[in-house]
């Protein structure tokens, strides 16, 4: 029987791969036989994720962008080009700035925005122009419980994922018709670099697990199924869904 959930033989771009979430997801992808190139914002940032691929007997590599700079992710999405055909789209990589509303610095709002949004429309933009031609592909998009939530001090960042849901729904809408799933993962309450400031505030870390009925934070790997699921063809006929990997949390 056809294995349903094998990437084997496409090749995925992840963002934001370097650590973290983006990390856990491009590992997983090459587990499952794609070959995966792994975005990060400086050179040498994903080296780790390249050689954990490696080492497991995968095929993977590093491209560099700065996913505030259109310029540099117009590069990005040419450079995975002229490497062949990109099959799966992972729009990971994503910034994060704290600060009350009525302070909050215009220049970081702007940043936040085009990291997390502008960024992602465009790669899903150009590399689905192609995809559209082959009438074939995967597109992953990374939203956040603050696509269902205000969140406190993180305007900017809710707003870019409030729109992440709404562009994977709009996407969806217009690209079904060609054989390409957009679809987009809510991770809970992760242990990452963007979270690091919740995990060490007591008051607050203590309300999240309160929250969370598997009474833990999510690690990494926690979303490399759903991942999987979503780049391979046991989706084929998953479009424009909103995933939540939250433990729980929604529910509660």
């Amino acid at each position: 029987m056809t294995d349903l959930f094998s990437v084997a033989g496409k090749t995925a771009l992840v963002t934001g791969a370097s650590r973290g979430l983006g990390k856990a997801i491009a590992i997983a992808l090459a587990a499952k036989g794609a070959r995966v190139l792994c975005s990060c914002s400086r050179a040498g940032g994903a080296q780790a994720t390249v050689d954990s691929i490696v080492a497991a007997g995968g095929t993977a590599q590093e491209l560099v962008a700065d996913l505030a700079d259109e310029h540099s992710v117009r590069q990005l999405a040419s450079q995975a080009l002229q490497l062949g055909s990109v099959d799966i789209l992972v729009n990971c990589g994503g910034t994060i700035f704290r600060a009350p509303a009525h302070e909050f610095p215009m220049a970081e709002w702007r940043k936040v925005i085009a990291v997390n949004l502008d960024a992602a429309f465009l790669l899903a933009q150009l590399l689905g122009a192609e995809m559209i031609k082959r009438r074939s592909g995967k597109i992953i998009n990374i939203a956040s419980m603050l696509s269902y939530s205000g969140g406190i001090t993180v305007p900017a960042y809710t707003a870019s994922k409030h729109a992440i849901a709404g562009v994977t729904k709009a996407l969806a809408n217009e690209w079904a018709q060609h054989n390409i799933q957009i679809n987009a993962i809510a991770p809970g309450y992760f242990r990452t670099d963007n979270t690091a400031a919740l995990q060490a505030d007591e008051q607050r870390n203590s309300a999240i697990l309160a929250r969370i009925p598997a009474n833990r934070w999510g690690e990494p790997e926690d979303l490399a199924g759903a991942a999987v699921f979503l780049a391979s063809p046991a989706s084929d006929y998953v479009n424009g869904h909103v995933l939540a990997v939250d433990g729980g949390w929604l529910a509660r």
